[in-house]
């Protein structure tokens, strides 16, 4: 935590000069993964390389007693549960929306299924893990945290009679079109620094 920091980068040979004296401090670090915390590989994270890692999350604290101990394992997902969440999930990605075997936009890669356990806060429940169905390059993204239903039911309840009409065909065609205002700005978030002063400096020039 004050070393590296949340979210940089440390290698293996930063690992082994800060415990010099610990022996297969490797496979010490790893067991960390059964006690919450989340330290990225090249596998999850294409950026790095194959002696990097990278600190995404803390988990327990180690060092306190009793904190020491591993997580109980979540139980398997069952041939029929993994059916039914595909069923029920359209084949689809729910982040995304790709299609399994279906190539991504600008490479050759195409897209494999799996099921992800989501931490949903449900009102006057609590948090609950369910499970979604997510690509495999999504969920090497992925979304932490905990998703806040109540907040979401929240802003449904302030949307005007018009909106929640929009909503609801949203919802039941399970698919939105995005105008080209939306396509726009989503490409223009993805802009380098100075690509974006470009767009910005043409916005201008046409409200002058």
């Amino acid at each position: 935590m004050a070393e590296v920091g949340v979210g940089e980068v440390f290698t293996k040979t930063d690992l082994r000069e800060a415990f010099p004296e610990v022996s297969q401090i490797d496979r010490r670090m790893r067991d960390l993964r059964d006690r919450g915390w989340r330290i990225a590989t090249n596998r999850e994270d294409p950026t790095l390389t194959s002696s990097e890692h990278r600190f995404v999350e803390m988990g327990a604290e180690v060092w306190k007693p009793g904190q020491s101990r591993a997580k109980t394992p979540a139980a398997a997902i069952t041939a029929t549960q993994r059916r039914e969440i595909f069923d029920v999930d359209g084949h689809l990605c729910r982040i995304c929306g790709i299609a399994a075997g279906e190539a991504y936009d600008g490479g050759v890669e195409t897209a494999q299924l799996d099921i992800a356990r989501r931490d949903v806060r449900k009102p006057g429940v609590g948090v609950v893990t369910e499970m979604v169905t997510e690509c495999r390059r999504c969920r090497v993204g992925g979304r932490g945290g905990v998703v806040d239903l109540e907040a979401l039911l929240a802003g449904l309840r302030q949307m005007s009679r018009i909106e929640r009409d929009h909503f609801g065909q949203w919802m039941a065609a399970d698919h939105r079109d995005f105008s080209m205002m939306e396509r726009l700005w989503g490409e223009y978030r993805t802009l380098p620094a100075e690509s974006r002063q470009v767009v910005r400096d043409a916005v201008s020039s046409a409200q002058g």
